[in-house]
């Protein structure tokens, strides 16, 4: 048996044993990681570390730190409100908000894990506070990033577009751009109209003091308790009337004194220097990341940490609540891939497919693997790899340049749900108050249905055709 195969295999003995033994996936990842690359890759320490994902670990830490402390002194169920009245209320509106928030950063240049790590944290706790399905809430910040995402100023159009220059083949930059968009688009309609967007439009127009239930006031709500050492600002058991809901979620609210909504009428949580100073923060992580190409993650601590040293109470309660366990399942994966990568096992794959006499059998094989790989690897580097390797049955003129490398590039990103790539990674981190193994296993099915459907999809649409 060939050292790939054998690699391959111990992956999925590792997906099996994560799901049916309830271990992290993470930790039997970086036991599989020293295991294959030790006895069969021939690495030592330094060569296993090498896939260690540093700047994805810190992104995570970073973010999340940020946020929870956001989330600790009340920052975010302070946009939240804010968010709430930019609609008038209609919350069923919000998940389109936030698709097209993220669409609009990556497509003027934001690479697509910055957008999500800035906007997921923000979404995710609107999505708590709300009732609506933080699968939702979360695949629509995603889908958004990846329908922005290739645009001709983009990051990552301007790096396929970049590679098909170089292969000397055809290209469009608005197909490329229309393909991801619209792809991303139809999947976005369709999970607002499975997961719950119906009954958020049946819910009608709320106000931010409802707690997300309709024709409830706010009397009684400057009543509510802190939810203690969690440091969240929702998510408690208040005494009010907004503290129950029937929903996808708990939208009970737990109002902290200086939180109050100023009595009946409701005047909506005041502004603090904690809360100023945060939003400040925030700000200049959204310029740091997008004005001036600084790393995310590195600036979420930064910022985290200045928080702390002024407000120490907050940043107590905030390192706790750093997604632990989602940074241990998503680095020990990505050291995985990280040895498969080093011992040729992805270049193995796609050069098996590569050598096909069936152009479009080929081009098929090369979505999926596109899709699979970047499900757990960096979307922009497969499609690196990929298109070349589809140069030299582009070449014979049977299938169209311009609809095969949309559909790799759809197929490539579109998988960016899944919680063992970045995007994913971000929007399973900033999930609060959810139980977050269900919510791993719900990105994980997820991803596996997208992994599964539109690579075909996306060959019938763009390859078959012959564009290009």
């Amino acid at each position: 048996m060939s050292p790939e195969l054998i690699s391959i295999l111990v992956l999925v003995v590792v997906f099996v044993i994560a799901t049916t033994r309830s271990v992290n996936m993470g930790a039997l990842a970086f036991a599989a990681a020293f295991g294959v690359g030790t006895l069969v890759a021939d690495l030592d320490a330094d060569g296993i570390f090498a896939g260690f994902p540093g700047d994805l670990f810190v992104v995570l830490v970073g973010v999340t730190y940020l946020f929870a402390i956001a989330r600790a002194n009340g920052t975010t169920d302070w946009l939240v409100h804010a968010a709430v009245r930019l609609v008038r209320g209609r919350v069923a509106l919000i998940p389109w908000v936030m698709f097209a928030l993220t669409g609009a950063l990556t497509a003027i240049g934001a690479v697509s894990p910055a957008a999500v790590a800035i906007v997921a944290p923000i979404a995710l706790s609107f999505a708590t506070r709300y009732s609506i399905s933080p699968l939702l809430m979360g695949t629509m910040v995603v889908h958004g990033a990846q329908a922005g995402g290739f645009s001709p100023i983009s990051i990552y159009g301007s790096i396929v577009n970049g590679i098909v220059e170089r292969e000397k083949l055809p290209g469009s930059e608005i197909g490329l751009f229309l393909a991801s968009l619209v792809a991303n688009l139809l999947i976005a309609a369709v999970l607002f109209a499975v997961l719950g967007g119906r009954k958020l439009w049946a819910r009608g127009a709320v106000t931010p003091e409802d707690g997300g239930v309709p024709g409830r006031g706010t009397a009684s709500a400057g009543t509510g308790s802190s939810t203690g050492g969690s440091g969240n600002g929702t998510g408690g058991t208040g005494t009010g009337s907004a503290g129950a809901d029937t929903g996808t979620g708990s939208a009970a609210v737990a109002v902290r004194p200086e939180q109050e909504t100023g009595g009946a009428e409701g005047t909506g949580i005041r502004l603090n220097p904690a809360r100023i100073a945060t939003l400040v923060a925030l700000v200049a992580l959204v310029v740091a990341v997008l004005g001036f190409d600084l790393d995310a993650g590195l600036t979420a601590v930064t910022l985290a940490v200045v928080l702390s040293t002024a407000w120490p109470d907050d940043s107590r309660r905030a390192v706790q609540e750093i997604a632990w366990s989602t940074v241990l399942l998503i680095c020990g994966v990505l050291t995985y891939v990280g040895v498969l990568e080093e011992m040729g096992t992805i270049t193995w794959a796609g050069e098996g497919v590569g050598g096909i006499g069936v152009p479009l059998l080929a081009a098929v094989l090369l979505c999926y693997i596109g899709a699979i790989v970047s499900a757990f690897a960096s979307s922009v580097g497969i499609m690196g790899a990929l298109i070349p390797l589809a140069v030299p049955f582009l070449a014979q003129g049977e299938i169209g340049a311009v609809g095969m490398v949309a559909a790799l590039a759809v197929s490539a990103t579109v998988v960016d749900v899944s919680p063992f790539s970045t995007n994913g990674a971000l929007v399973l981190a900033a999930a609060p108050d959810v139980d977050r193994d269900r919510f791993f296993r719900q990105l994980m099915v997820y991803g596996g249905i997208v992994v599964a459907a539109v690579p075909v999809l996306a060959w019938l649409v763009l390859v078959v055709p012959g564009f290009g």
